[in-house]
């Protein structure tokens, strides 16, 4: 499998985009924990864009989490209303796109375009819209509706990594322990299909889909 240099030598500053509380959890949570525990010094920019008073707290709880603290950390909440992001689509257009005077993110971390939750879709788009000249990485979340893609970037996780954001799922989002599948074999078991076909040494990876990666030699 080819492989390409350190993510951590070039990133100092990431952008984080999630519809909900949780997603940046589930989707990129050990991308977030990886990057800090290599480069302690990368900024972290996370913005969840539908949330209320106890979904808030539970993001910002395992977000320190994965990344090791609130040092460098800039988490961002709105209060779009939960699946009718496509109603709001102007104003969530407006919240993203004015995210762009007051960051200058190496890497930004969205949802995957292909993913069925509307509300996911809406900001995927919007992501592309007001970062055309970024490097953008979309992750994947699991659910019912059985929309996992074939994901084109793997980041292999130390097991460690892997525990730590199966272990702040569980334990920050008190709100989510009564849905079926928000278990630790949900997570633990996507991260061992994606470490499957990367050939993680750890068995455990997460994936992205790179829609477009530019090349510099």
């Amino acid at each position: 499998m080819l492989s390409v240099p350190a993510l951590g030598a070039s990133v100092r500053e990431i952008l984080c985009l999630a519809a909900h509380c949780d997603d940046l959890e589930i989707g990129c949570g050990g991308l977030i924990a990886s990057l800090r525990a290599a480069r302690p010094d990368v900024r972290i920019t996370a913005v969840m864009l539908s949330s209320d008073e106890t979904r808030q707290r539970e993001s910002e709880s395992a977000l320190a989490r994965l990344a090791g603290g609130r040092a460098g950390l800039d988490l961002r909440f709105f209060r779009f209303r939960d699946s009718y992001f496509p109603a709001d689509w102007a104003a969530v257009k407006e919240a993203i796109s004015a995210l762009r005077t007051t960051c200058r993110p190496d890497l930004v971390l969205t949802h995957w375009e292909g993913d069925r939750h509307q509300d996911h879709r809406i900001v995927s788009e919007l992501t592309w819209n007001a970062f055309r000249d970024h490097w953008i990485l979309e992750y994947e979340i699991p659910k019912w509706d059985g929309d996992l893609g074939r994901p084109s970037m793997f980041l292999p996780l130390a097991a460690e990594i892997a525990d730590r954001k199966v272990g702040a799922l569980m334990d920050c989002f008190a709100s989510q322990a009564g849905k079926p599948w928000f278990t630790p074999d949900t997570f633990r078991g996507l991260m061992r299909l994606r470490g499957l076909e990367c050939r993680a040494p750890s068995g455990f990876a997460e994936a992205f889909h790179a829609r477009k990666t530019l090349l510099v030699i």
